[in-house]
C-alpha cells in the first residue's frame, strides 16, 4: 500500500510512501540524457531528459517507483492489484511494458499534456521483465506544476483521469476514490458549528473536532481521503526547509507502523521510505523507515550528459544529533 501526493508552495514538490513488507534493495538513481535505455518493442533512446528516482537496478536496467525528470515532470507507479489490466502486444500502438511505463515517460516528456499525448498511442504489454520478475499491477500519477493525472490500464484499456486533489493512493480505481469524497465535505479545519439541534446546548470540547469523522485507518481509500484533507488544507512557511519538512508532515499522517498492518503470521507491512522531490530545483529528499532524518540528492550535481547509471545506496540507520 503506497500514497502519493503532489504539493505547490512557491516551487513543485512530488512525493510518495512506499509501503511493504519486504525492501527491493531500492536506492536512488540518476540516469543522465545518454544512458541508452532499451524498450522491449519501442527499440533504444539513446539520448533522452536525465530522470532522477528510487529504483531498484536489474541486469544494469533502472526499475524505477518513483521519479522526476530535467523539465520538472513527476510521476510514481503505486500497487492497483485486481484492477491493473495488461494485454498482448497490439499493431499500429507504443508497446511499453508496465516497468518501462516511468522511463518512457520522463525519458521524452516535459510536461502532462505531453505525456498525455504519449499516452494517446500507449498499449500497456504484460512482458515481464524477467520469469523472477512479473509485471507488477500499477496505477500510476503523473505531475508537474500545472496539473495532474491518474492512468490506469484496465480490462476495458487506458483510462485518463484528471487529477484535482494531486493524491493517489491503490484501491478502488481512481474515479471511485475521488467520489468518495463527497462523503467528507463536512470536514473542516475550523472550529465546528452547533448544526444538530437548537433545543441542545453542544458544545466543542476539543480542538479539531471540525475534522471528526475523517478515517484514521490504514486502508487505501480512507489514506486517500486522510491525505487529501490533510493536503488541501496544508499551510506552509515560504523557505526551502519550511516546505520540505511541511511535505513530510503531510506524508507523514499516512505511515504505516511495523506491528499495525500484518500481512502474514510475524510479517508486517511498513513505509519503506518516504520521498519529497522538489521537481523545480532537481533535488530528491527521502526518509526510510530506521532513518527519520532528510538525506538528498541533487540532479544539478550530477553530470546531465553522462552516459552511466550513478547509484546512492540508501541511509537506513537512525542519524540522531546529540545536543549535549
Amino acid at each position: 500500500m503506497c500514497t502519493a501526493v503532489t504539493y505547490q508552495n512557491g516551487d513543485h514538490y512530488f512525493g510518495r510512501t512506499l509501503d511493504y513488507d519486504i525492501s527491493f534493495s531500492e536506492e536512488l538513481v540518476f540516469t543522465p540524457r545518454r544512458f541508452p535505455l532499451p524498450f522491449r518493442n519501442m527499440g533504444v533512446q539513446k539520448a533522452h531528459y536525465a530522470i532522477l528516482g528510487m529504483a531498484c537496478v536489474q541486469e544494469g536496467y533502472p526499475l524505477y517507483f518513483d521519479g522526476f525528470n530535467e523539465k520538472g515532470l513527476a510521476m510514481a507507479g503505486l500497487n492497483f492489484v485486481g484492477n491493473a489490466h495488461y494485454k498482448e502486444k497490439l499493431p499500429d500502438r507504443d508497446n511499453i511494458a508496465s516497468f518501462e511505463f516511468i522511463p518512457w515517460i520522463l525519458s521524452q516528456c516535459a510536461s502532462v499534456q505531453e505525456a498525455k499525448q504519449q499516452i494517446e498511442r500507449l498499449n500497456m504489454t504484460n512482458i515481464p521483465f524477467s520469469a523472477q520478475l512479473p509485471p507488477a499491477q500499477l496505477h500510476w500519477m503523473i505531475a508537474d506544476r500545472n496539473e495532474a493525472i491518474t492512468v490506469e490500464s484496465v480490462k476495458e484499456g487506458i483510462r485518463v483521469y484528471p487529477n484535482p486533489v494531486g493524491v493517489l493512493t491503490n484501491n478502488p480505481p481512481f474515479d471511485e476514490q475521488l467520489f468518495q469524497l463527497n462523503n467528507y465535505m463536512h470536514l473542516s479545519p475550523r472550529e465546528p458549528r452547533n448544526l444538530f439541534s437548537e433545543k441542545l446546548d453542544l458544545l466543542a470540547y476539543s480542538r479539531g473536532m471540525g475534522a471528526l469523522g475523517l478515517p484514521g485507518d490504514l486502508s487505501s481509500q480512507s489514506r486517500f481521503v486522510r491525505a487529501a484533507f490533510v493536503k488541501m488544507n496544508s499551510i506552509s512557511g515560504e523557505s526551502e526547509a519550511e516546505s520540505v519538512s511541511q511535505f513530510f508532515h503531510i506524508l507523514g499522517t499516512v505511515d504505516q507502523v511495523r506491528g499495525c498492518c500484518e500481512v502474514e503470521p510475524g510479517t508486517f507491512e511498513i513505509t519503506m521510505y518516504t520521498s519529497c522531490c522538489n521537481t523545480d530545483k532537481g533535488i530528491y529528499y527521502y526518509t526510510t523507515y530506521g532513518n527519520r532524518q532528510i538525506s538528498a540528492v541533487n540532479m544539478q550535481r550530477e553530470s546531465l550528459d553522462g552516459n552511466a547509471l550513478v547509484c546512492y545506496p540508501l541511509i537506513r540507520e537512525e542519524q540522531i544529533f546529540m545536543q549535549n
